[in-house]
């Protein structure tokens, strides 16, 4: 993955984490090539890490991936709206940031739990051959963690994206890239590069 080669160039600190980079892109090519789909959670700044992938994965990132001829053709068959989307529609991989349900969340954690508000989702949402993205800058968020097993009775793959010592989620996840940093923020710094360059090797796979 040509990709990852360029992402060591700019952060070399990232070199040894390569591996589990390239992992997790792989693992996501298949889920994807499976009609699969990526869940993400995390906490505060990782929860917006969860929105930004969503946002690249979702539409175009660095291409403007347009619908294939058979798409176009069935929403034009649907009259002038029709082909309005056909036009102006791009072709997504399908992510869900589950911090974003703010109504089921509060719901739940008044009702229930607040440390199960993402099991709870990853239990309702996930399918076998879906993945699970779990970012903690410490790796044992409580919430985030105990998504995992939930998806894992799903027949889900997990994967997570921590900082230096990896946590609790090193030791549970099928995948795991650890930045080599402790700091929170510094944490942050790397992560923004790791999921981008994911990113894009999964944009080049499918619209390239």
């Amino acid at each position: 993955m040509t990709v990852l080669d360029g992402l060591t160039e700019r952060y070399p600190a990232l070199s040894v984490c390569t591996n589990d980079i390239k992992k997790l892109a792989e693992a996501l090519i298949l889920c994807y090539k499976n009609g699969g789909k990526l869940l993400i959670c995390g906490n505060g700044g990782s929860a917006a890490d969860a929105q930004h992938i969503v946002g690249e994965l979702m539409k175009g990132f660095c291409k403007k991936r347009p619908l294939d001829a058979k798409e176009k053709s069935e929403l034009e068959k649907l009259g002038e709206d029709g082909a309005v989307l056909a036009e102006k529609l791009q072709s997504p991989l399908p992510a869900i940031s589950l911090y974003n349900e703010t109504a089921l969340i509060t719901a739940y954690s008044n009702d229930a739990d607040p440390s199960l508000i993402y099991a709870q989702q990853v239990y309702a949402l996930g399918r076998p051959g879906d993945l699970l993205l779990c970012i903690s800058t410490s790796g044992s968020s409580e919430n985030v963690c105990f998504a995992v097993p939930a998806a894992k009775a799903r027949g889900m793959t997990t994967a997570a994206l921590t900082g230096k010592t990896g946590g609790k989620l090193k030791n549970i996840c099928d995948i795991c890239v650890t930045v080599p940093e402790t700091e929170t923020y510094k944490v942050q710094e790397l992560h923004l590069p790791v999921y981008h360059a994911v990113c894009l090797c999964l944009e080049e796979e499918f619209f390239g």
